[in-house]
């Protein structure tokens, strides 16, 4: 990581800089792929899988029996943490639905919202580097409590020729009710445009690499709705002396290994911790399976010592972080000065991992500074919020005046008729 001492603002854009995607150049070679499938349907489909994976899944439909009996394939120990992270997922996502309240706004004038699932919605799960059913119940979830009739999930086999059975005995446990064999950009195309097998749907959620990235955006232009905008998965920890340096290490490791492109930020008052964290991170790499990447991704990452903690919580809300954890004294205190993250975890005892996978907090979260304007996924993600109105013979006669001023000072003269006729039939 590469050490700042108490930088001068100016300094701030080369510390909270992410690293550069190339995407204008990986979507002039996403966009052939998007206009095969929407052309050719499942034959594209079959020439990509081929092509990209080595073999064309027999169906692309995945069996129901393979489904039904996907829980055989794994050890009870790892049934029951995916169950219990269910559990909680749901648990806290139910809390966000509750009734919206009607108004009125003047007598004879009631207005209120509805809350309307969106019917049909995509998931796209990689199962590259890692199956992510974790992810799979982050968006399967709340996309069932929220209503959706229609849960599609496309997802690619593994080296093996089959989808890992822990993604999909967590569809089954979580409601996806279609299951398709194929993925990168070309499962993003089927999704929003459908294939002979595969159904359009209305929006899509999920992670994914540079491709799937470049697919979502290029769709959204078509005028389907994705979820975010995405980048590399980053962490923040906020630490002080009170921080314990293992741990501080730990949940930086446990972002870097994501991928190459990942990023960590460290940022403490305490140049001594830095140190030590940076001890217990060459100490635990060794342990690492995925020490390479990880070790790439710190080669993207910064420590930043700042003795003025009002400068640092102004650099922490400037980077504004996917993830931020903070390892102070007093966290709570800090965190509600906190304005820009995706998702905050407090204390030395609450690491990432937590609300990764089964605290019951959504972890499709808004990267690449994206936290300054964008929320992570919840049971509003997968809604429509529509509005209704109710007017009576008094309450038209309350607003007429109203509405008919405004829309001639527009020139916009029906807008008023509409009205003054309504008026005119009730003096009758």
């Amino acid at each position: 990581m590469k050490l700042f001492i108490n930088p001068e603002q100016s300094a701030w854009g080369e510390i909270i800089a992410r690293p550069a995607m190339q995407l204008a150049e990986v979507m002039e070679r996403v966009k052939p792929i998007l206009a095969a499938v929407k052309e050719k349907g499942d034959e594209a489909l079959a020439a990509f899988s081929q092509q990209f994976d080595g073999a064309v899944p027999e169906n692309l439909a995945v069996n129901a029996s393979d489904i039904e009996n996907s829980g055989d394939l794994l050890d009870d120990g790892l049934k029951k943490a995916i169950e219990q992270a269910a559990a909680n997922i749901e648990k806290f996502h139910l809390t966000q639905v509750s009734p919206e309240d009607s108004v009125t706004t003047m007598p004879g004038i009631v207005c209120w919202r509805r809350s309307v699932g969106i019917q049909k919605v995509g998931l796209y799960i990689p199962g590259g580097t890692a199956p992510l059913f974790s992810t799979l119940l982050m968006l399967a979830i709340p996309a069932k409590i929220a209503g959706s009739e229609q849960i599609v999930l496309c997802t690619p086999a593994g080296k093996s020729g089959t989808i890992h059975p822990a993604i999909l005995y967590a569809a089954k446990i979580a409601g996806v009710t279609d299951i398709f064999q194929v993925g990168g950009a070309q499962a993003i195309a089927a999704m929003a445009y459908g294939t002979e097998s595969i159904p359009a749907v209305y929006k899509i959620f999920g992670p994914g690499n540079q491709y799937v990235t470049a697919a979502k955006q290029l769709v959204q232009l078509d005028g389907l709705a994705i979820d975010m905008p995405a980048g590399p998965s980053e962490v923040c920890v906020w630490a002080d002396e009170s921080a314990n340096a293992a741990f501080v290490a730990a949940d930086l490791l446990s972002q870097a290994e994501h991928g190459v492109d990942s990023q960590v930020l460290l940022v403490s008052n305490n140049e001594a911790l830095v140190h030590e964290v940076e001890k217990a991170i060459e100490a635990q790499l060794e342990a690492l399976p995925r020490k390479a990447m990880a070790v790439a991704a710190l080669e993207n990452s910064r420590a930043v010592v700042m003795e003025d903690p009002l400068a640092a919580l102004r650099l922490i809300n400037d980077y504004a972080a996917e993830h931020l954890i903070i390892s102070c004294v007093q966290p709570l205190v800090l965190a509600e000065k906190v304005v820009n993250a995706g998702s905050i975890f407090l204390g030395n005892y609450s690491p990432e991992s937590a609300g990764d996978y089964a605290s019951g907090t959504n972890h499709t979260l808004p990267t690449n500074g994206y936290a300054r304007a964008y929320s992570g996924v919840s049971v509003d993600s997968f809604v429509k919020k529509i509005t209704v109105q109710q007017l009576t013979e008094k309450g038209i006669q309350q607003i007429a005046p109203t509405v008919i001023a405004m829309a001639e000072a527009e020139g916009l003269q029906a807008h008023a008729e509409a009205v003054k006729i309504r008026i005119a039939s009730l003096k009758k």
